[in-house]
């Protein structure tokens, strides 16, 4: 696999995994505010740390395979 397809290919996980935080954040959100359970705040914010960790992983990989040029 070539360089370019490794990062697109990378690319579309970071994206995917970032679609699934953002809407198990909302779905959070949502809940917690129309029950009141408050606990769903923690999964709020995991959901978001795991996002912002998505996008460190793919700019790593970005920085990395861009050295050699």
């Amino acid at each position: 696999m070539s360089a370019d397809a490794g990062i697109k290919a990378r690319f579309m996980r970071m994206a995917v995994i970032n679609l699934v935080c953002v809407l198990a954040a909302i779905a959070a959100v949502i809940a917690a505010l129309a029950t009141g359970q408050d606990w769903l705040f923690a999964i709020f914010g995991v959901a978001l740390a795991a996002g912002f960790a998505a996008q460190i992983w793919f700019i790593a990989a970005f920085r990395r395979a861009k050295e050699g040029v």
